[in-house]
């Protein structure tokens, strides 16, 4: 039989990084119903963005670094990037933190490592830190920056306007995972939030079709104590 003609590769070329055998073990949670809808949404091929809108206790943080370790783990991406903005949470402001970019840096990639402490053994965490699988940055260093084959974690969105979103937005590329995850009832910034009309904006079955999903979770979703359901429907209600 004549030799089949091999059909030339006009795919464009995407530079990233080598993927790596990791092996990580990584632990499971009692999650609810919405919290397993939301894993399966993640884990689509289909799904690119997702804009994940909720109160405080519904473990947002967590679900997303548990999907990350297992793209991570399953090479289907090279690095983990947590970005968080660097408003501070509170009307007393603790200034400029002293050190190396680094230590800077370092109080606010906290959230991501007390998640990575819950879902991993120690060693494992070590394993991916020291070989630089994990980073994280503020949205300030940002520009000129472009990510390919890498799961993004911006978590607390609530505090970036337009510009930092639009920033986070055009820096994404082929075979990314990105996850948005904002608290609309905790924005820091005075009325100046674009997550909610970003989160508005994307709404919409043609934005699906492209990968981009809002994931919204309620009041009723929050798993961290009752007592915390009951404070954040009654400060909804202020």
């Amino acid at each position: 039989m004549p030799r089949s003609k091999k059909r030339a590769d006009n795919s464009p070329y995407v530079h990233q990084r080598r993927k790596v055998e990791l092996d990580l073990k990584i632990g499971e949670l009692p999650w609810t119903p919405k919290q397993m809808e939301f894993i399966r949404l993640a884990q689509m091929k289909e799904t690119k963005v997702m804009f994940v809108s909720g109160p405080a206790g519904v473990s947002k943080t967590i679900l997303a670094a548990y999907c990350a370790l297992h793209f991570l783990n399953d090479k289907k991406v090279s690095d983990i990037l947590y970005l968080r903005s660097v408003v501070e949470s509170s009307t007393s402001k603790m200034g400029f933190l002293p050190g190396l970019i680094e230590e800077k840096i370092s109080p606010y990639l906290q959230p991501l490592m007390d998640k990575l402490d819950e879902l991993l053994y120690k060693p494992d965490v070590k394993k991916i830190t020291d070989s630089g699988r994990v980073d994280g940055r503020p949205i300030n260093y940002l520009r000129g920056a472009h990510w390919a084959g890498k799961c993004v974690v911006l978590d607390e969105a609530q505090n970036c306007d337009k510009k930092e979103l639009t920033t986070i937005m055009t820096r994404i590329g082929e075979f990314c995972k990105v996850f948005i995850l904002g608290d609309p009832m905790q924005s820091d910034i005075n009325g100046r939030t674009a997550f909610e009309p970003f989160c508005e904006a994307f709404d919409s079955i043609e934005a699906q079709e492209r990968g981009i999903h809002v994931f919204r979770f309620s009041t009723e979703d929050i798993v961290r104590s009752e007592i915390l359901k009951y404070i954040v429907s009654i400060i909804d209600e202020i």
